[in-house]
């Protein structure tokens, strides 16, 4: 197995660094090592566009002078540049200004399980040579251009990677884990000179054998862009608005970054006094599960060394907590909820990982004969969010839906209201697809204001 070798090979590094740091006059640290490799094959027109392999290890140290904190990164391992690395973080967390919620977490809050048993994050077969990653590329083209009203395909794209990591801390924390990932996707246009419309199909798994051929998935993106062909600016006015389930993880993103506790310890969130409130519909719960075996966001530990756990966010409609690092948790006088996560250069901050919607009774196509007249979202462009009131503006474009059925194409308009009082309201189908980290279905929001004509 790759999980075991390469997470061992990284383990030595990084005791390296708290060894050097604690040498270096540091009171307590920890320290983080990633390794990985990635290879990309892009196709265009028949041709190899773009071939890319990366490889690379990153190293961090974060070290504490009492409550004062620095980090530090690099890539270079050699013993001198740890001792460098040391000596320059504790002189830097010497000047650094006094935060009194910075640590490490205590003994008794560090996790168990200090691995990804069970969790089943990395593929043991054998990476794909590049040859077989350019045919998975050239056939997703080719059943993209197949599809009638396709002119062009802009991409075709497979990919492979794996990441290993190793997290120790002065506090006794040693854990580590692999995962890999097997990426194909297409973009395909339909249209001509400024009629060009373009949609895209993309699918990722942790196992190569769990992937869809790239033939589906090329003519899933050449139907997406066949459809959207001779688009119509919609009607100006309050109508209701269907968020396919590509782009529905979106608006639950937002609930995420309201409740994201460095949103609240700083008082900046339009939900910073929601904690037991309403925040979706009664019978609705949202939640997180970082236990999830083969996905993407699973994680058998944070970036603190605390166990991931399931738990409901939102239950039944009501708000049940934030989410929290040991930091946040600290100002606001709460335990963390073991969602920190990091990189080598900063310290940790609060995110969250597998997200799970309650899924509803009736399917997409059932959602839209209710709605009678409005607009089908599958595709937002940028974003206008006032994360103080929930105020909410996107540009949009999908489908125009008249009688419950799909009328026409439509682009150039832009969606609106306030994210409290629409996910209040929402409505969700039953189509959320499992493999993905954030299972999400297609969600129904009432009273919308659209501008278009």
């Amino acid at each position: 197995m790759y999980d075991t070798p390469l997470t061992d090979a990284l383990a030595p590094v990084a005791n390296a660094l708290l060894k050097a740091a604690k040498a270096a006059g540091a009171d307590a640290a920890d320290a983080i090592a990633i390794e990985g490799r990635s290879v990309s094959i892009d196709m265009r027109k028949g041709g190899l566009e773009h071939a890319e392999r990366a490889e690379g290890l990153d190293i961090g140290l974060r070290v504490f002078i009492g409550t004062r904190q620095a980090c530090i990164s690099s890539s270079d391992t050699r013993p001198e540049t740890l001792e460098a690395m040391a000596n320059r973080a504790v002189a830097m967390a010497r000047e650094a200004p006094d935060d009194p919620h910075a640590g490490l977490a205590e003994t008794s809050q560090l996790a168990m399980l200090r691995s990804a048993e069970g969790l089943d994050l990395f593929d043991p077969t054998a990476e794909p040579d590049p040859a077989s990653l350019q045919d998975d590329a050239a056939r997703a083209e080719a059943a993209a251009l197949a599809v009638k009203g396709v002119t062009q395909v802009q991409a075709a794209s497979a990919a492979y990677g794996k990441q290993a990591i190793w997290l120790a801390a002065t506090n006794g924390f040693q854990g580590g884990y692999a995962r890999s990932s097997r990426h194909i996707s297409c973009v395909a246009i339909s249209g001509e000179g400024t009629g060009m419309e373009r949609d895209w199909a993309s699918e990722g798994r942790i196992y190569q054998e769990d992937l869809p051929a790239p033939d589906e998935i090329g003519a899933l993106a050449g139907s997406r862009a066949a459809e959207r062909a001779n688009p119509r600016k919609p009607r100006t006015g309050t109508y209701p608005v269907l968020y396919d389930e590509r782009i529905a993880s979106s608006l639950i993103g937002h609930l995420t970054s309201a409740i994201n506790g460095t949103a609240i310890a700083r008082g900046s969130s339009w939900l910073k006094d929601g904690l037991g409130e309403p925040v979706l519909p009664k019978g609705i719960t949202l939640t997180e599960n970082p236990l999830r075996p083969r996905r993407a966001g699973s994680r058998p530990f944070d970036a603190e060394g605390l166990q991931s756990r399931i738990k409901d966010l939102v239950a039944d409609g009501i708000l049940q907590s934030w989410v929290l690092d040991l930091a946040t948790a600290r100002k606001l006088g709460l335990e963390s909820t073991a969602n920190a996560t990091r990189g080598p250069s900063a310290p940790p901050s609060p995110s969250t990982s597998n997200l799970l919607l309650t899924q509803g009774t009736k399917t997409r196509a059932e959602l839209m004969a209710e709605m009678g007249t409005g607009l089908l979202v599958t595709s937002l462009i940028g974003a206008t969010i006032n994360p103080t009131t929930g105020d909410y503006s996107r540009g949009a474009s999908g489908f125009w839906v008249e009688n419950g059925e799909i009328a026409y194409p439509v682009n150039e308009c832009t969606i609106a209201g306030n994210l409290r009082e629409m996910l209040g309201r929402i409505i969700p189908a039953n189509d959320g697809r499992d493999h993905l980290s954030s299972v999400i279905p297609s969600l129904l929001v009432e009273g919308m204001t659209l501008a278009g004509d």
